[in-house]
């Protein structure tokens, strides 16, 4: 695992594949159809932004939340060989709770 630490609101996911089963039962993984993925696990966190004021807001997602984004919110990078994305709190729709 890399270590990383972002700035600001900023947060490091790992994205998730959205698999999808058919009425048969035969499991279609998301990367047939070449969409990029819209579930992401949490591995880092920043501080989060400062306001007017200057007191710091934290962010509302913690280390190993399972979330949905914006499509093409967070950007995507490659380290090591495997892809990664890096967005603000913002491009967050929610939290996944199972």
């Amino acid at each position: 695992m890399i270590k990383l630490k972002p700035l600001s609101n900023h947060i490091f996911l790992e994205p998730l594949e959205n698999e999808k089963t058919t009425k048969s039962g035969i499991v279609i993984p998301d990367t047939v159809e070449k969409e990029r993925p819209m579930k992401g696990k949490v591995l880092a966190t920043g501080p989060g932004k400062l306001n007017e004021k200057g007191e710091r807001i934290p962010v509302s997602v913690k280390v190993g939340d399972v979330v949905l984004f914006k499509k093409y919110g967070p950007d995507e990078i490659e380290i090591d060989g495997k892809k990664y994305l890096v967005g603000d709190e913002d491009d967050v729709l929610g939290i996944i709770e199972e």
